[in-house]
């Protein structure tokens, strides 16, 4: 799974506090008094894949000292309708202050994750495995392409640096050169950048079969339907990694997945998951009397 930075987490809360809190919260500080103490639960409302209770913690630790927390949950867990994530416990105020935006982050990141899983099970059983893309919220990529690993998807390369990747525009700009366009990309490519993975964009077989000869490592066959899918893998012989993309939903992935792909790429996982529903739930005065009386209690009475 890929690992997050503390660094790029707390820069992500950071930047949503400051975009939230501003100058202050001005209804907590109007009604709640500073001394107040609360006892409140990170509560999952249905079925979902975990993913960014980082978040959530450092949302409120950064309200200041006295905060205590429990984690009760891993990213990455499937959990059921009525789980209790995370507790927290400290100043009112302060966890009224982090409430939303410990929220959008944890709803948002478990509906990614939650999603990826659905699509996930999709394709069981028949060896293709599922992509990412670079359809991500601005800033938020890395923590976004997380919560595709935490629901057990693939990562696909994570920005323009990391993988050279030839689509049909790259392809279209060469077309002025003359015929050859993919091969000449390709040893363009090699000859830039020989480190890195190659993958060419193909809308037709013959586009194909031209990839498959200009070495490349793998071959994006986009909007292909699945008997031309099956065509392109028996084109490709195992020669080049296959990857399908376009019009990918939970009701058309299994059918691509059967034709031999290695991979399908789901723009959808990251620029159309829902928010899933979680709540932060504080405790009745009585609730959290009971558990200040439980605390209080000696470990081991004698």
């Amino acid at each position: 799974m890929i690992r997050v930075p503390r660094k790029v987490w707390l820069e992500a809360v950071r930047r949503a506090l400051r975009e939230d809190v501003g100058a202050g919260d001005v209804t907590s500080r109007a009604v709640v008094p500073p001394k107040l103490q609360a006892r409140a639960r990170l509560v999952a409302r249905e079925p979902l894949v975990v993913c960014g209770l980082e978040a959530a913690r450092l949302a409120f630790e950064l309200q200041g000292s006295g905060i205590r927390i429990t984690s009760l949950a891993r990213d990455g867990q499937a959990v059921k309708r009525g789980a209790i994530l995370m507790v927290v416990e400290g100043p009112a105020q302060a966890l009224l202050t982090a409430e939303r935006v410990a929220l959008n982050f944890v709803q948002r990141l478990s509906g990614v994750a939650t999603l990826t899983a659905a699509f996930v099970r999709a394709v069981q059983g028949t060896g293709a495995q599922i992509l990412d893309t670079r359809k991500t919220t601005p800033g938020l990529r890395v923590l976004e392409k997380y919560a595709v690993a935490c629901g057990g998807g693939v990562n696909h390369r994570m920005g323009l640096y990391d993988m050279v990747l030839i689509k049909d525009n790259h392809l279209a700009a060469l077309q002025q050169e003359g015929p050859g366009a993919i091969a000449r990309a390709v040893q363009r490519a090699r000859s830039r950048y020989p480190r890195l993975k190659v993958e060419v964009e193909a809308d037709t077989l013959a586009q194909v079969k031209e990839a498959v000869s200009a070495g490349a490592d793998f071959i994006l066959l986009d909007n292909m339907p699945p008997k031309m899918l099956r065509e392109a893998v028996k084109l490709v012989a195992g020669r080049a990694k296959t990857e399908a993309s376009g019009g990918v939903t939970l009701k058309t992935v299994r059918a691509m997945a059967k034709t031999g792909v290695d991979f399908i790429s789901v723009g959808a996982l990251t620029h159309s998951a829902r928010a899933v529903d979680v709540a932060l739930d504080f405790e009745t005065p009585a609730e959290f009397n009971k558990h200040a009386r439980r605390l209080e209690r000696p470990a081991n009475p004698t």
